[in-house]
């Protein structure tokens, strides 16, 4: 299938956002966690896995691209995340909410921890074929972003990245925004050259990630 970044002309557009829309259109259940590497799942499907900061978005995010409100848990407690979550969206993608990073109250050995899983996850999985990464589009770029960026590429993972909660921001520093993360996609390896900006209070950008997403897919 086509995604957006590969559409020539609008129809190749046309027919990437539908084949996004049917894709998200049908079930998608929890079916695993998963604590440590030796607990995976077997990976069967492709697989596309979000991550990003603590409180950036990424389980309200999950949940308006599939169009279910309780799909994902919504934390009041930045950082509670401890474990990956396996979602399977109509025995096509399997979609992995990764620990949130950076959360500033947590411990040392905890962020150690997380780095330890991600990598060797992010290392010795076969069948990740993409990792989005959100990006708040309210606030600059983290630390924590530029060493999530570095791990990915030390991984040799393409990552997209996402820019989240974008109905909170004026259109100008919107699109300031926007600029500095293009430039910041040029300096990784590994990184998408597709940004998308998305809001997952009034859908920006859902039907473009979704066309993303169903390019991945199994057929």
């Amino acid at each position: 299938m086509t995604g957006l970044a590969d559409a020539r002309d609008d129809d190749e557009r046309a027919q990437a956002l539908e084949e996004g829309r049917l894709l998200f259109c049908r079930p998608c259940n929890f079916f695993y966690a998963a604590q440590s590497i030796d607990q995976l799942p077997e990976a069967n499907l492709p697989e596309v896995a979000f991550c990003g900061r603590s409180n950036v978005g990424k389980s309200s995010l999950t949940n308006a691209l599939t169009g279910q409100n309780a799909l994902a848990r919504v934390s009041h407690t930045p950082g509670r995340t401890k474990q990956l979550n396996f979602f399977n969206l109509g025995d096509r993608l399997v979609l992995v909410d990764m620990p949130g990073y950076g959360y500033a109250q947590a411990a040392k050995s905890v962020k150690e921890d997380w780095q330890g899983l991600m990598f060797n996850f992010l290392r010795g999985r076969p069948t990740l074929r993409r990792v989005v990464l959100l990006l708040d589009a309210r606030i600059e770029t983290k630390a924590s972003d530029h060493a999530a960026m570095k791990l990915l590429t030390d991984a040799a993972v393409t990552f997209q990245i996402v820019l989240t909660k974008a109905d909170d921001v004026k259109p100008g520093p919107l699109a300031r925004r926007q600029d500095d993360v293009q430039a910041l996609v040029k300096k990784y390896t590994a990184a998408h050259p597709m940004v998308i900006t998305t809001s997952s209070q009034d859908g920006t950008g859902m039907p473009e990630l979704r066309a993303e997403l169903a390019a991945l897919a199994a057929d």
